[in-house]
């Protein structure tokens, strides 16, 4: 029996991680057990293959990561994304893609999401978070297309190769399926965490789209809950950016107004009993994405998550330092040289075990964690993508401080307690 291309999320199918990859299939499961998402299809991971063949490319897949000389590696891996880039989906797999277009658009209008859903992501111990790609506010068929072209490619990019190379994975070996949904014009959206290190539970949340969350581009709303999803703290973030979808467009706050929540108590109840829910069909701890429209919240993804433990850090040592509090990732305790990095060109001079102090932790910087002993941002969440890294790779870090790159000096000796989200320095 030949296996259908793309099913709906709800199909029982659609929860095969060997066809459509963790993220997929757990936001499947998700959908089966009863929880609200978006609803969408499932396009399988064999459709890349089918169009990696019928482009040519399976020596070039092969090739990348196993010749030994490095220049006809990288032209691999080139000749891969251009390839997937540039030419047009093979038409066993486009009249079906089309079909799912026209059924979405007919149930649910414009505009459409398509999201990355790799074999390899979404595992504990491999999460790729921000490594491939998701397009939003999808509006028009060949926009459609290119998006479908382009998250195939994105399992060629630089940043996911290198990725891969750290976690000794070949990208020949795996394959990307992707997600094709109606995009949920939020009212606000965020992450959850399902455990802290303290035994609770933690909701992230900003105005319109959890984009911003997810590329540190925000300091959101963080809410504790107890487990037994009661809130026992609310911290209202700045939020002074906001992203939206063309029915729904957000003007960021004013720097002088008065911040205010995202969501009220009850709210709060009903994701922290999201995530406990999920974690109990998961089988293990999860983070959660995301989205309040105005029919409710909506599931988005669900993936393993690395809860950290409390380190006893020596803080007779630090106790009378000058110290900055944040949102932490939740694992670790690092020290090292401060860092003061304005601008992606300057992360040259950061040396191996230096403390990163940045503006942005965006997905991006997930090449230099192996190299830093810690990472301080004046931005982002707990649930961002990098924090996400993170913790998958034991970094300490605290997003969202603010003023740490003009209050932090260039030079002084940093302490990062990525569990507690404080920083201190000697000068």
């Amino acid at each position: 029996m030949v296996e259908a291309l793309l099913v709906p999320l709800t199909a029982p199918e659609a929860a095969d991680t060997a066809r459509f990859g963790p993220k997929g299939a757990n936001l499947a499961k998700l959908a089966h057990a009863g929880l609200p998402t978006p609803g969408g299809y499932c396009l399988s991971a064999d459709a890349y293959r089918l169009q990696i063949k019928a482009l040519g490319l399976e020596e070039s897949a092969r090739g990348a990561f196993t010749t030994d000389d490095g220049a006809q590696a990288r032209r691999y891996a080139l000749n891969m994304k251009l390839g997937l880039m540039d030419e047009p989906i093979t038409a066993e797999i486009r009249e079906p893609l089309l079909a799912v277009w026209n059924d979405i658009k007919a149930k649910h209008g414009l505009p459409i999401v398509v999201r990355s859903s790799a074999l390899v992501e979404d595992r504990f111990g491999s999460s790729f978070a921000g490594q491939f790609e998701s397009f939003l506010d999808l509006e028009d068929e060949t926009d459609f297309e290119t998006a479908i072209r382009a998250c195939w490619a994105a399992l060629w990019s630089t940043r996911a190769l290198r990725y891969m190379a750290t976690h000794d994975l070949d990208p020949a070996d795996t394959a990307m399926a992707l997600i094709i949904q109606p995009l949920i014009p939020a009212l606000a959206a965020g992450g959850g965490l399902s455990q802290t290190v303290d035994g609770g539970m933690l909701i992230n949340a900003t105005w319109g789209l959890g984009s911003s969350i997810a590329q540190g581009e925000v300091t959101p709303d963080r809410y504790l809950l107890s487990r037994d999803a009661k809130l026992t703290e609310a911290a209202i973030g700045p939020k002074y950016h906001a992203v939206g979808c063309m029915h729904r467009k957000f003007a960021p706050p004013k720097k002088n107004a008065t911040p205010k929540r995202c969501l009220d108590d009850t709210q709060v109840a009903t994701l922290g009993g999201m995530l406990r829910r999920a974690e109990d069909i998961m089988g293990l701890p999860v983070e959660i994405e995301w989205a309040m429209d105005d029919d409710g919240i909506k599931m988005l993804q669900a993936r393993p998550l690395h809860v950290g433990t409390q380190e006893k850090v020596p803080d007779e040592i630090w106790r009378n330092h000058p110290r900055l509090r944040g949102q932490p990732a939740g694992v670790g305790w690092g020290t090292g040289r401060a860092r003061v990095v304005n601008c992606e060109c300057e992360l040259a001079h950061v040396a191996p075990g230096d403390v990163l102090i940045t503006k942005s932790a965006g997905p991006a910087l997930s090449r230099i964690l192996m190299n830093v002993s810690a990472v301080v941002s004046e931005l982002g969440g707990s649930t961002s993508h990098l924090a996400s890294l993170a913790r998958e790779r034991g970094i300490p870090m605290v997003l969202g401080v603010a003023d740490a790159t003009t209050t932090i000096p260039d030079g002084a000796l940093v302490a990062v307690d990525g569990v507690a989200g404080i920083v201190r320095w000697i000068v």
